[in-house]
């Protein structure tokens, strides 16, 4: 896979998670538990789908196919979803939405330190750009979050920080094999605790619906897309690239729900499409540069 259609896919699988917030907005009455479990289902069903038809394989050979590495992805992926949605159920959207960017800063620490990749000038300037961006979205509503619901958020960074770290490490030519563990993991986690301390996974037949459709054609086709093309792109700048999520996800449920934004949504959006631009096109210059001092 050439970098631009890496780029490309991660862009993809961006905007298409981007369209969790407004599906999110239209569910009736399910609990965040419950919305995970068939959420979780549906995203390993089209991730294997995916995988089978891009491998040429069929489900029983994909099944048979992962390794330790697909296990330690899919728990990792599984984890950052969960906490992701937790926190989402004891802090604000604004604080965890804050918080959660922060992943480009861990992807950038955990690669440098594990496996050596070195930031460039361009991945700094971004992941400044990015910060900053995320930080004006939020700035409104970060004094309200709670101390619990900002831990979750944190953990969900982190876990998914490690993934695309350990995606890059393996090189493997796609990651859907942990992809679609990572669905795995998170609908049996939530399945445990709806059933322990939630209200049990009878939902009604809108709010199933939605969560399934959730779960495959945004969630499942977007974390596809990324993990597919993370083996080929810096940890780094998948994460700072992967935040045209934060970017488009106003933009949905403005379009479909006519929910405004706040001038420093704006604005800090415009930013982080900013950090994003500047890591699609600098980022392609720096390697541009290096290969030709390595060819002198």
């Amino acid at each position: 896979m050439t970098r631009p259609q890496a780029i490309t896919l991660v862009l993809t699988g961006g905007v298409l998670m981007g369209m969790v917030g407004l599906i999110l907005r239209l569910i009736e009455s399910a609990d965040g538990f419950q919305i995970l479990v068939y959420r979780s289902l549906a995203l390993s069903l089209m991730v294997m789908i995916i995988a089978c038809l891009r491998r040429k394989v069929g489900a029983s050979e994909f099944l048979r196919s992962f390794d330790r590495w697909d296990g330690v992805i899919g728990l990792l992926l599984g984890i950052a979803f969960s906490f992701y949605v937790y926190a989402l159920l004891n802090t604000t959207i604004a604080s965890a939405l804050f918080i959660l960017s922060s992943a480009p800063i861990f992807s950038a620490v955990l690669a440098w330190i594990f496996i050596g990749e070195e930031p460039g000038k361009v991945t700094y300037l971004s992941l400044a750009l990015a910060v900053l961006g995320v930080g004006l979205m939020v700035k409104d509503g970060l004094d309200t979050g709670g101390i619990l619901g900002n831990l979750y958020a944190l953990v969900s960074a982190f876990c998914f920080a490690s993934m695309l770290v350990v995606i890059r490490y393996t090189q493997k030519q796609d990651a859907l094999g942990g992809t679609f563990l990572g669905g795995v993991v998170a609908c049996i986690l939530n399945a445990v605790v709806a059933f322990s301390i939630g209200s049990g996974l009878m939902i009604g037949a809108w709010d199933l619906g939605l969560s399934l459709f959730m779960g495959a054609f945004t969630i499942g086709l977007g974390i596809a897309f990324v993990t597919w093309a993370a083996s080929y792109l810096p940890a780094s700048e998948v994460s700072i690239l992967v935040l045209i999520e934060s970017v488009t996800g106003p933009i949905w449920v403005w379009l479909f729900l006519g929910e405004g934004a706040s001038f420093n949504t704006l604005v800090g959006g415009a930013v982080v499409l900013g950090a994003v631009i500047l890591q699609t096109l600098g980022g392609q210059q720096e390697v541009t540069n290096a290969a030709t001092d390595n060819r002198t």
